[in-house]
């Protein structure tokens, strides 16, 4: 039952890192060789009796995402994991058929609407760089925009590093349209937030949004207000991209930004990593879960569309 590296219980993995990254984990995650070993154990043998999972990686890389990120507490990988497979399955449209090669979403990672920057942040963190005013709200969907990021999400995933320090988020909206605000309806954005807080197993430490026009202030805070506590806490505004520099060496922004490094080169860079793990990213969909109609997560999202019906009336009111 798994998609590439399938393995029994009593396998034990070498899961090599370096020694800076291993007290990181031990520090913040509670990670040492004894509970990955057991933990990965116990997360194998709950997919093979899971009644319901037809097909999931049992791989530790894979694994990992959802261990660490829930700093080793498995019933809560467990849950994460269950509810990534159910998520992929009720929202194809936004997570499935990832591929570099797809011509849209080639022509959307040729404009340079979302890069990952070749340095980390000062944390050590992955750093997802976009610029919204280089995605063509008229010309491509939400779908589309969801699936980029799905895609280079999905190809990060399996880093150590990326799941022991997690991800920052730098958003230039400068050049935003209201085409970008109409794009996506606030009942999919609630739906969307809702997968990235509970089902995707990635570590959102912050989140940057520099140049946002005064037209788009009622957005942006009925956006964030979706958020759970912690991660609104994570976001911040800033008007420029000085301030940014506080919190990224400036190098390894895009030259366009002041950097060192053309963004066409970190997009061809970009391209390259997708296309030595596109078949990786294409199995994906192989993964298959049951989903219960009935269920606590199906049950989850229709009722988002009562908690809606506030969010809308206190943005008329506003």
């Amino acid at each position: 039952m798994g998609v590439g590296y399938d393995s029994d219980e009593n396998t034990v993995e070498e899961c090599p890192l370096a020694d800076d990254l291993r007290l990181v984990a031990k520090q913040e995650l509670r990670e040492d060789d004894i509970i990955r070993t057991h933990s990965l154990r116990a997360m194998r043998n709950w997919i093979r009796k899971h009644p319901d999972i037809v097909n999931c990686r049992t791989d530790a890389p894979f694994l990992l995402r959802f261990l660490r990120t829930k700093k080793f507490s498995v019933p809560m990988a467990q849950d994460m994991l269950e509810r990534y497979l159910v998520i992929r399955q009720l929202y194809p449209q936004w997570f499935s058929k990832l591929d570099v090669d797809d011509p849209v979403i080639s022509d959307i990672l040729d404009s340079g609407y979302l890069v990952p920057l070749p340095g980390r942040d000062e944390f050590g963190r992955c750093v997802m760089f976009s610029c919204a005013g280089r995605f063509d709200p008229y010309k491509y969907t939400s779908a589309d925009m969801a699936r980029v990021h799905a895609l280079i999400g999905e190809s990060l995933m399996d880093d150590p590093e990326n799941q022991i320090k997690g991800y920052s988020y730098v958003n230039d909206e400068s050049g935003l349209l209201m085409g970008h605000m109409t794009l996506w309806s606030f009942s999919d954005i609630k739906r969307i937030i809702r997968c990235l807080q509970s089902s995707t197993p990635m570590r959102h430490k912050s989140t940057y949004f520099i140049n946002v026009p005064n037209f788009a202030d009622k957005f942006f805070t009925a956006t964030v207000s979706f958020l759970n506590t912690k991660l609104k806490s994570r976001v911040k505004f800033f008007t420029g991209q000085k301030d940014i520099q506080k919190f990224i060496d400036p190098k390894y922004l895009p030259k366009e930004y002041g950097g060192e490094i053309p963004l066409d080169t970190m997009i061809a860079e970009l391209k390259k990593k997708l296309r030595a793990k596109r078949e990786m990213l294409l199995a994906l969909d192989d993964m298959k879960i049951n989903v219960n109609g009935k269920g606590k997560i199906i049950s989850e999202f229709d009722d988002m569309q009562k908690e809606l019906t506030g969010s809308f009336r206190k943005l008329e009111v506003d």
